[in-house]
């Protein structure tokens, strides 16, 4: 059985705030720590470091097999000219990449919910985390274990086992509040939810008319336990409990659901490896026309990496819209460093969107190809 509640943005950060009744303690939603933000920022280093080279290599082919683009205005040469220096140099020790795999949508999605406590953002339902968490912690639940390990180093981020996903951090709720604000248009739209955690963009995007949306999270429990139950809490499959007795209503219902899910995709793993999976699972892959992001420019040793996968899976009229605090006290990363990054690599241009200096400054940003054509 799903249960529902409702609630306000603030109550859910403040019960985010709190500790969990076996003792673990939460992270500040602010994302302050210094510890963790080092863990995860040379984490997300490492992970990616070792395949940039092989990573480039196969974008300047791609971009030269498409010649669409003058020589001089070649975004792949600008980039890698830019990423001659230190920034693409592989460490010393290579570390094992976490292998990127797609994730089926279960055939019973009502048995995606079994357990699952709901409740409602404007416009938005998605799983009480903290019960989940507490509920496979019980079960001894399989796999990874990362909720275990979270729960006895009282983090949300471990190096190379676990980056944060069973968390909707602050930025999310920025830019999802501009989404509405700006009528962001999603219909006919390709859209990529990048580190998606809950996958409450991608699912605001499947929600606005978007005809194909692809959710990506590091850790394959996130988006079993946590992004699957969210897009199915989001269809209209709840809602047939009302039509018990108009079964032509029911059955128009199922094949709505049927249609939004088939416009899903999900996927976990680190982002080089993701990479080669989308890229090589299509014979002609049709990039994104928009790929959402939050909270993921925290630390500038991945910039490079980062910078990487939004020029290997972006449309050449794409664009990507960013979350991000102004600064992370304790690794250095932010949104100015992150935006003088993106223009010494003279490929993409970046447009500040709207700043919030409400707590912690955070700031929206838009980017697109400086030369499409």
């Amino acid at each position: 059985m799903t249960f529902q509640f409702n609630f306000t943005i603030e109550d859910h950060l403040e019960d985010e705030l709190t500790s969990l009744a076996d003792g673990a303690l939460a992270l500040h939603s602010s994302k302050e720590s210094s510890i963790s933000e080092r863990q995860k920022g040379t984490h997300r280093d490492k992970k990616c470091s070792t395949e940039q080279s092989d990573l480039l290599q196969d974008h300047l082919w791609e971009h030269k097999s498409e010649g669409n683009e003058a020589p001089s205005q070649d975004p792949d040469s600008s980039f890698s000219a830019a990423n001659s220096s230190s920034n693409l140099e592989p460490h010393e020790e290579k570390t094992c990449l976490r292998v990127a795999k797609e994730h089926a949508m279960p055939k019973d999605l009502k048995k995606v919910l079994e357990n699952k406590v709901t409740e409602t953002l404007p416009g938005l339902q998605h799983i009480n985390i903290s019960i989940m968490k507490t509920t496979l912690l019980k079960e001894n639940f399989p796999g990874e274990n990362i909720i275990s390990k979270s729960f006895s180093s009282h983090s949300d981020l471990i190096s190379g086992v676990y980056e944060g996903g069973l968390k909707i951090w602050e930025c999310t709720f920025d830019l999802l509040a501009y989404l509405t604000k700006a009528k962001v248009k999603f219909a006919g739209k390709k859209v990529l939810d990048l580190g998606c955690g809950s996958g409450l963009l991608g699912i605001m995007a499947l929600k606005g008319g978007a005809k194909e949306i692809h959710f990506q999270d590091y850790n394959s429990v996130v988006i079993d336990e946590v992004t699957l139950p969210n897009v199915v809490a989001n269809s209209t499959l709840e809602d047939e409990e009302n039509d018990v007795n108009e079964p032509d209503v029911k059955r128009l219902r199922r094949s709505a659901v049927a249609q939004e899910q088939c416009k899903c995709r999900f996927f976990s793993g680190e982002w080089s490896e993701f990479c080669k999976l989308v890229l090589s699972s299509e014979k002609l892959f049709e990039k994104y026309d928009l790929i959402l992001t939050s909270e993921t420019i925290y630390n500038p040793d991945y910039y490079g990496p980062l910078h990487q996968t939004f020029l290997r899976l972006l449309d050449k009229n794409g664009r990507v819209l960013l979350a991000s605090k102004v600064h992370y006290f304790g690794v250095g990363g932010g949104t100015h460093l992150f935006q003088k990054f993106v223009e010494e690599r003279n490929v993409f241009e970046t447009r500040t969107l709207e700043i919030i200096d409400e707590g912690l400054k955070r700031c929206l940003i838009e980017m697109t190809f400086k030369y499409p054509s």
